[in-house]
């Protein structure tokens, strides 16, 4: 019988070994970690058996829940034959089943997958990819080296990822290390840039994109955005019409479109991809996240049969894409993906999302009765709702205040798991999730920031 676990000594070693990611360690070790031991559905449980929803699908990644029979199975399955091959030099059936699919199920035109481990990777690869098709496409335009970014834009943390990202705090500390981008303005309808109101202002945040793309287009190679939706933002839904807009202006101009859907890839939108929303076919998409269902790391890069071609040559001409991970195409990843795919048909989940996204949205709007409510955003299950300090003026709470991370306590306390980015609570959960389950996240989430209220009106009065 397998020794029980020791929660104390387990909660110190953690702090004495582990660096946690985008954690302030001091306040981290001032606390008793919480240690996921087991899950089940849409339910984590730490060592004491504690039972958590999981409202953030574990950072966005879980899709059909946890211990998902078939994904179990697949990776059984797979132990059963090999763990891993390399795909240099070689190739392995998971990974060639899942490209078939993937292709599939892609925006008409992306024809070919180049696999890696991680979002930052996939979006990494994608800027590679456009730098050197300008090189070696029919009409090279070596010039064409720069990229432009949305404005609070997130597309990861390695440098080059964080080249192309617009969240200034992340980047201040590496700006000796970023290369230099030209960013545009967040669509951000409920604190826009312009002072403007949608859709009396006719989306006039596209104007200096056009503007910059007429006038520098010479030396752009690229521009990368996250399709519907701008996620760690704090879930900004751009207004209906902006994607296709950019694909348009991009095609004008001869800019490779970089979809970056780490984050709304595989149903989280409501369609397998967000591109889908508006029949927009980038010219290279990033995939990560949801891709294994949340069992393990994997990503791609798909691209046309345009950028293809533009690497294809004798091995002396020096048109190879030299980039590659040890764990590309990995076939226990692969496998899981592939019964990830195989769930979404079996239990028909797009199909069940179009009636639950709905009532999700009819849900929400009890919380625009709170007063600390100032916006609530949706793009199918990304949930952001933003609390501020003053609805009229959308003043903000001050960050010292913590409010958001204040609600998760008290949320967690109460049986949810979620992460906010500072004053926006997101709610991201598993697409498996029940319309019950769904109720509990919602009611949970609204006691949280009741219990908040009250002990930040308590803690302010004065002594």
């Amino acid at each position: 019988m397998p020794r029980r676990l020791n929660l104390k000594r387990l909660q110190q070693a953690d702090k004495d070994c582990i660096w946690h990611p985008f954690t302030q360690m001091k306040e981290w070790s001032q606390q008793s970690p919480l240690i996921l031991s087991r899950g089940q559905g849409s339910y984590v449980f730490d060592l004491d058996g504690n039972q958590y929803l999981d409202g953030t699908a574990s950072i966005w990644v879980n899709i059909h829940g946890h211990r998902q029979p078939q994904i179990d199975r697949a990776i059984r399955s797979q132990l059963t034959k090999v763990g891993h091959t390399t795909l240099l030099g070689a190739s392995n059936p998971p990974a060639i089943q899942l490209a078939q699919a993937l292709v599939h199920l892609a925006p008409r035109g992306l024809t070919k997958v180049f696999y890696s481990d991680n979002g930052s990777t996939a979006v990494e690869i994608a800027a590679k990819m456009a730098i050197q098709y300008w090189k070696q496409c029919p009409h090279p335009q070596p010039q064409k080296t720069r990229f432009v970014h949305v404005g609070l834009s997130y597309h990861g943390d390695t440098v080059g990822a964080l080249s192309l990202s617009g969240i200034e705090g992340f980047r201040r500390p590496f700006l000796s290390l970023v290369f230099p981008t030209d960013d545009i303005d967040s669509p951000h309808c409920y604190r826009c840039p312009l002072s403007l109101t949608f859709p009396d202002c006719r989306m006039a945040c596209l104007s200096p994109l056009e503007i910059l793309l007429q006038q520098h287009h010479q030396s752009i190679a690229g521009l990368i955005i996250e399709p519907m939706v701008q996620a760690v933002a704090g879930i900004l839904p751009s207004p209906p019409g902006y994607l296709r807009a950019v694909r348009e202006l991009c095609t004008r101009y001869q800019i490779l479109m970089i979809a970056d859907e780490v984050a709304t890839g595989f149903g989280r939108t409501g369609k397998m991809f967000a591109c889908e929303h508006e029949e927009v076919t980038p010219d290279l998409l990033a995939i990560a996240k949801g891709m294994t269902g949340g069992y393990l790391p994997l990503a791609a890069t798909l691209a046309t049969e345009r950028i293809y071609e533009a690497f294809w040559g004798e091995p002396e001409e020096g048109l190879t894409f030299f980039h590659g991970h040890s764990y590309t195409g990995n076939p226990l990843g692969c496998a899981a993906a592939l019964a990830n795919l195989e769930v979404f048909k079996r239990q028909r989940t797009l199909q069940k999302m179009k009636k639950r996204i709905p009532w999700l949205r009819d849900r929400l709007q009890s919380f625009r009765h709170d007063p600390w409510v100032g916006d609530i955003r949706q793009c199918g299950y990304m949930i952001g709702i933003e609390l501020v300090a003053d609805r009229d003026s959308q003043r903000p709470f001050p960050l010292t205040d913590r409010i958001g991370s204040q609600v998760a306590k008290h949320a967690k306390t109460l049986g949810l798991l979620i992460r906010p980015i500072r004053d926006v609570l997101i709610l991201m959960p598993p697409l498996s999730a029940s319309l019950k389950e769904l109720q509990q996240m919602l009611d949970i989430l609204a006691l949280a920031i009741a219990l908040t209220r009250t002990s930040h009106a308590t803690q302010s009065q004065p002594a």
